[in-house]
Parts: C-alpha cells; structure tokens; sequence
C-alpha cells in the first residue's frame, strides 16, 4: 500500500491541491470500472482518441479524492482532493509500476515474440499453478499502459509472475524492460504480426530484443539463421541461453516427432535424459508454445515426470468472451476455463455493456489465487459484483460459499452455493435461467464447460462470428480522425450490417458514440427494449408509426413537406412540445429529402412548428472517388446554402452532417457538427481500396456433414450442373441460399478456405447445402470447418466473385445464422 505522498514523490508530480494523505490500493485509468473510490488514483491519460481528463468531475462526484494530471486543473473545484500534475500521465504510470517492481525478488517471467504470447503465459500459469503463487498479466495486457498495470497487481502473496510485452513500434521495449526487470526472458517467435512501425524484420528483433536487457536468463527455440545468429551476437557476459529444437546445439533437443489426429509425441533429450512428452494438440503453433512452456519448466526445476504429466493435461485457451444465443431467451458469456480476479473484472466488464436484459447472473467457481487472503479476496470479488449491477450469484465450491456472508453484505439479492459440479447440475431443473445475461466462469478443475453446454442453445452449425475488439479498433480509427468536438453517429440499420443489433449497440454505447441510426422504427424499437438509451435516429418513418416511434422515444428524420405536415399535426396532438426531429436535405443523392425549391416552406413553418430540430443533413452520393470530387464539393455548397437558410428561422443551435465512411477518410474539410459512420465500422471503406487500414469484423464458418468419393461421369447436385471428369472427392457443407449464400456463387463460381487452402464449388448452390471440390486437400473429416469468408478469405473477394458489394454479402446473411460475439 502506497500513500499519494509517496506516489507523489516517486513520479516527481508537483502539487496543485495538497489534501488527506490517502492510502492508495488502486490505479484507475478508465472511469468506467472505478470500485473504491476512498483508495483510488485516477490517472488522467490522453490519448488520440480520448482525453481522461473530462471524466475528472464525474469521478469526483463519485467519490474519487486522488487526481494525477497532465493538464492544468481548477482546485477551487474539487475540494478535499489531491490534485497532482506531471507532463505525461503515462510516463507518470510507468515510473510508479518500475518502482513497485523494484519491492519484489521473486521470480518474473517476461514473455515477447510476434505470436503465442497470451497462449505461453496462460499455459505456463495452468501448469505451474500447483507449485506457485502466481500474478500474471490479465488477458492480453502487454502494451505501454497495460504492462504497468499489471506489474502493479503484485503483492507480497505472489511467488512467480508472468507477463507480457508487446510492442507496435521503436523505443517502446525499453520503457518495459525498465518496468518488469526480467529475471527469465521468453522469446516466442519472430513474425509479420504489428510490423507496420518497423522499417524492416531485422529493426523489429532488435526492439524486441531489448526486453532482455540485463536478463540472466533466456528462453527460445531455433528459427531462421539470422535470427539464431542474432541471437548468439547479442548474449551478453553472464546470460545464460536456453533454446528447444532439433540442432544438435539445442539444450532442449528433439529426436523425434510424430503427429497424430489431435496430438503429438515428441521424444525429447534434456541434460542428458530421455523422456516422452505428449501435448493433446497437433497443429505447429500449439505444439511450438507447448515445448516452450516445457523448457520453462525445466529450468525452474520442474521434475520431468511432473512435466509429463501436467502437459498432457494441457487444454486449450479460450482466447476470447463469447457472448452466444442461450436457453430461453438468455444470452450467455462462456469464459468457464479461468478464474482469477483480473480476468474477472474484464469479464464483468463485458457482462456490465450487455443491456438486453435487466436481470444479470453470474455462474462463478473458488478462485485458486494464494495471493490474496481468502476474506480479502472474496470481499473483493463481492464488491466486484454489486458494482457491475449483478443480482444473481450461483457459487460453486467450498471457499466463495463459506464467504456467503460478504455477498450478502454488498447486497446481491439473489445467492444460491453449491459444493462442486456434480451438484449444481444434479439440481439444474430447480435453478430457472429465463430472460437473463449469464456469465459463466470457472477454474479449470470445475469443468464448467458442461454447464455452458446447457444454458447454450442449440444451433445450426453454420454461424457469423463478430469480432468486437476489431469493431472497436475500427471505431478508434475513425474517431483520431475528427476534430475537436465533432460528434459520430454509427449506422446499426439492417441488422447492423448483419452483424445483430442491440449486442453492437451495447458495444457502441459503452464507448461514447453520441447517436445511433436505423432505417425503421422497429428496430429501433428493439434497441430501446435491449436497454440501448443514446438518441435513436430513424431514417425512413410513416404516419402509421408515429404513436410507437414516440412511444419508444425515437427521433425521426422528415424529408419531404408531407411528412412534416403529418408528424407535426400528430404531435399537436399528441401535445407534446418541441418532439426531436432530423431533416434531410437532398443535394444530389436524388433519393430523399427536402429540395431546394421546398426551402421557403421549412423557413415558413418552422418557427410555428412542434418539433425541435436536432439535426440536418444530406448524404454524399460518391465521396470515395475521386473522379467526382467536384460533384462532392458542389453537394456540400449546396448543402451550407440551405443550412445557412435554416439559421434564419432556427434559433437555437442545430447538428449539422453530411460526411459517411468515406467522407470521413477523404474529406476531413466537411465534417461540420457530426459525421456518419456505417460499413467502416465493419472494416470497409471503399475509398481506401487495397491499402485498407481497418480491420473485419465478420467472419462465416460452417462445417462438412459428408464426404464423397465420385467417379468420372457422375453429376452433383440440382440439373446435374456439376459434371465430374475425374475421381474426385466433394463435400456437402451446411450452407445454402436461405442463409444468405448466393446462388450465383455455384459451379466453381466462388470458393471457401478449407485447411488453408481455396476450393471450389461444385454443382448449384441449395437452399441448405452448397458442395465443394475437396479434391487434393488432404487430412479432411466431416464436421471439419470451413470459412466462407473471414481471415483468409475477405468478404469483399466474395462480392467480387458474385459481382455486387460486400453490403448486400453482409446484409444478406440469414436470421437462422447464429451470431456469435467475442472480444479478446
């Protein structure tokens, strides 16, 4: 425990307000996941992004009496706080996580390498749990700010830690090196993974390299011969080199390897021993982490039939929260294979954006973390739960019930324990999961992935996984690009792109979009009943909906003088004052909106009208090309001359927006009030074309329900369309027509990604069933995956084959496809 003195003095801030010395347990740097306020430091970081000194007010209100800043503060305002200012909050965060290192001797394992990293320390933590206290980096916290945060959650309980360090460009190793202090460095591999802030392979090695500074110990394998060479010219006197592979000069040395179906034998010579080791995986990165997780535990003194028997245990990781459909009308988040108190607090996080139903459960095993004293830690995990709205705790296992007491002190109100697995399913029928978000975590040992099996609704094997932390980069993208105090609208109209709605209306709410858009009132209807609470925009309403439009508090757009006419007399009536609208102004889109010529009605019924006007805006009918940017610049002419018309009339201040996706990207001059974004959100922008700097968020993924061996002569599917010439093998994957796969896509026309490599179709595409050439694939089992499109496979290749636009690919995808919503 720290006193803001003594962070004071080690981060060399000066003060601008000197109040109560607090004792300090806690770093905050996001306003969303304060929990004790009394014992918290706020740290103000500023990104290109976002500025987290605007959040100070609120926290203050909230109870946070601890301030570290960058910028210049009023102290009148914020009596009895302690208000302390550095010239870089983030360099401030890392001086304060280098010092609290410097308080522990035990062992710190420092993990860096292109990819494996998350998947090496998780391993390592699951098969060196039995004999260590151990602190590790929760999920993937290995950058600039998440490296000092983690090194912060040590305490003196811990006897091992384990981090991470990732980096995206120059200079920014040194800064971690300084921070975790290695006593045991992992180098995973060198790889294309985050090399756009690198000039070249042999620059990003060197970075990376420089984590080892000072490390009397290091962990690899042999890779390319540069990079071994590299290695051996840059040990330092007193290093010791550790690596795992067939060269004879390995310490770790193979003899021998086999693979089999889903696993691996590896026979092994080590200090001149011989052992087996069998690693339940067969593909070449999993086995690759696994030996080094080996070597690891060789050179902590691990006994090799130890080894042997925790690696077969191994299990795969969980790499990600999966948020999927469940039973009766539940939605649940599977993260069953952890549980530990960083990762529960993300996973709280992720539970606290979902807003479709007001009930929240949490299914939550002991927590095996010796780190923390028992009452302590489940004290905490008790005020976890009450902060993130909580109110259903079902325990499993002997140590969160004994401690039932605390969750009844922070006021869950429904509680419910059991002993172990076996019982809480022997008493599933009792328990009622109806109309709820679930989370479900669990330590290893309780297995509760048989639970997740239960509560997770059945499916049709074919499903659209979302990827919300590239959505979210996505949004980042776009929001370094505005200016200052320029709002964003994001477009979730048509099933948001057909990526579902309310689960990507939680994720834009929860991180400060200021207006959501849909094209019909329903659906926004549906965003209000999921607890979506942002002004809804609804682009294309009717008389006929009115009553429910207002009902649910929804602002609709008028674009032509009928239209006005009717809501402002259905308001009148309704006698509801200054209702929020938009209008839609046309200059050049020639779809909707007011015409020029229809500009003296708006300037005469305006002043009398109902309704208040929140914004105005047009679309642009081509803003990606260039070919047409003087068309573009004339709409926008066009559009100031009606907007500066509108002033006349409107008093008081309105939201002006013409800009979409593109728009965004090219024209950065017209961004007026607000801009709109849509299919970039997705990870298209068609004005970037091949140099697109955005990530997909959408992959397709069904699955093979046969395999057939045809001879010469035979046809495959409807009109016998699918001519074989040779012996030839197909499968039947369980996509068709109705699930949004377009029939022109059959007879070789398009192809899907099966095992890395690009196959055909065969025959016509069905209504529930496509066939595939297989031919020359080896190793192929029915129910064996197949993307259609994803990483491998963009979407918009797809659209070419098919010859539209990824929207109408996307939008396509049918209802009866399960969406599947994770965030790493």
């Amino acid at each position: 425990m720290y006193r803001i003195a003594e962070i004071a003095s080690i981060v060399h801030a000066r003060w601008l307000q000197k109040a109560e010395n607090s004792s300090i347990q806690h770093l905050l740097n996001d306003s969303r996941k304060l929990l004790f306020p009394e014992s918290t430091v706020f740290f103000a970081l500023v990104s290109g992004s976002r500025n987290g000194h605007q959040f100070i007010p609120a926290l203050y209100q909230q109870g946070v009496r601890n301030f570290l800043v960058s910028e210049e503060q009023d102290p009148a305002v914020y009596p009895g706080a302690n208000l302390l200012w550095v010239p870089d909050t983030v360099q401030a965060l890392q001086v304060l996580a280098e010092h609290h290192r410097t308080r522990f001797s035990i062992p710190v394992l420092a993990i860096t390498g292109s990819n494996g990293k998350t998947t090496v320390k998780e391993w390592l933590n699951q098969l060196l749990e039995p004999d260590f206290s151990i602190i590790r980096s929760p999920r993937s916290y290995n950058s600039q700010i998440g490296v000092p945060l983690s090194v912060w959650l040590m305490n003196e309980g811990h006897q091992l830690a384990i981090f991470e360090a990732g980096i995206s460009r120059r200079g920014e190793m040194k800064k971690l090196q300084q921070i975790l202090q290695p006593s045991i460095g992992i180098f995973t591999n060198l790889g294309l993974a985050h090399s756009e802030g690198f000039e070249s392979m042999e620059e990003k090695l060197a970075e990376k390299w420089q984590l080892f500074q000072a490390c009397p110990l290091i962990i690899t394998h042999f890779q390319e011969d540069w990079i071994n060479d590299y290695i051996e010219t840059h040990l330092q006197p007193g290093q010791q080199l550790l690596r795992w592979g067939q060269e004879a000069a390995a310490e770790l040395k193979i003899l021998s390897l086999e693979k089999k179906e889903e696993a691996t034998q590896v026979q092994l010579l080590y200090n001149e021993k011989e052992f087996r080791l069998d690693i339940p995986f067969s593909n070449e990165a999993a086995v690759e982490n696994a030996l080094t997780a080996a070597l690891v535990m060789l050179a902590l003194d691990i006994a090799i039939p130890v080894i042997q028997q925790r690696m077969a245990m191994l299990h795969a990781i969980s790499m990600r929260l999966e948020l999927k459909e469940g039973i009766n009308q539940c939605s649940v988040i599977n993260d069953s294979y952890s549980a530990d108190i960083s990762s529960l607090v993300i996973a709280l996080d992720f539970l606290a954006q979902q807003q479709q139903h007001a009930k929240k459960t949490v299914l939550l095993s002991d927590i095996p973390e010796t780190g923390w004293a028992a009452t302590q830690l489940y004290e905490r995990v008790a005020a976890l739960l009450h902060h993130h709205g909580v109110s259903r705790l079902i325990g499993v296992g002997t140590a969160i019930a004994a401690h039932k007491e605390l969750f009844q002190a922070y006021g869950i109100p429904e509680l419910q324990f059991f002993e172990a697995s076996e019982l809480l399913l022997q008493h599933w029928d009792e328990l009622s999961f109806r109309e709820e978000t679930i989370l479900v975590k669990g330590a290893r040992r309780f297995q509760f992935e048989r639970i997740s099996a239960q509560l997770e609704k059945q499916v049709h094997q074919t499903v659209m996984e979302i990827n919300l932390n590239a959505m979210l980069q996505n949004l980042k993208w776009y929001q370094q690009r505005l200016h200052t105090g320029t709002r964003l609208m994001a477009m979730v109209k048509a099933f948001s792109y057909g990526s579902g709605s309310y689960e990507i209306a939680n994720l834009l709410q929860f991180h400060g979009v200021d207006y959501l858009a849909v094209a019909y009132t329903d659906e926004g209807v549906a965003l209000r009943k999921a607890g979506i609470h942002l002004p809804i925009m609804v682009m294309n309403v009717a008389p006929p909906g009115f009553e429910t439009l207002v009902e649910h508090n929804l602002e609709p757009v008028l674009f032509s003088v009928r239209l006005f006419r009717a809501f402002d007399a259905f308001i009148r009536q309704e006698g509801i004052p200054q209702y929020p609208v938009h209008l839609e102004v046309e200059t050049g889109m020639n779809r909707l909106g007011f015409s020029l010529s229809e500009l003296p009605f708006l300037l005469e019924h305006l002043p009398s009208t109902a309704c208040k006007v929140q914004s105005v805006f047009s679309h642009l009918a081509a803003s990606e090309d260039p070919a047409f940017d003087a068309f573009t610049r004339q709409q926008v002419e066009r559009f100031e001359v009606f907007t500066n018309g509108l002033k006349q009339v409107i008093t008081y201040p309105f939201l002006r927006h013409i800009e979409n996706t593109s728009g965004i990207f090219r024209h950065p001059q017209w961004q007026f009030d607000m801009v709109r974004l849509g299919i970039g959100l997705y990870g298209f922008d068609a004005a970037m074309g091949e140099t697109n700097q955005l990530e997909e968020v959408s992959t397709l993924v069904t699955t093979i329900a046969q395999i057939k061996e045809l001879e010469a002569g035979e046809s495959v599917g409807y009109g016998r369309r699918g001519k074989i010439l040779r012996p030839t093998t197909i499968a039947t994957i369980r996509l068709g027509y109705a699930d949004g796969y377009p029939r022109s896509l059959g007879n070789g026309a398009g192809w899907v990604l099966l095992k890395g490599s690009l196959v055909p179709t065969i025959g016509s595409v069905c209504m529930d069933m496509t066939m595939i050439d297989i031919s020359g694939v080896p190793g192929v089992r029915e129910g064996d995956p197949v993307t259609v499109f994803g990483k491998g496979l963009p979407v918009a290749k797809l659209a070419e084959w098919a010859g539209t636009i990824p929207y109408e690919i996307l939008t396509g995808i049918s209802q009866r496809v399960k969406r599947i919503y994770y965030q790493e």
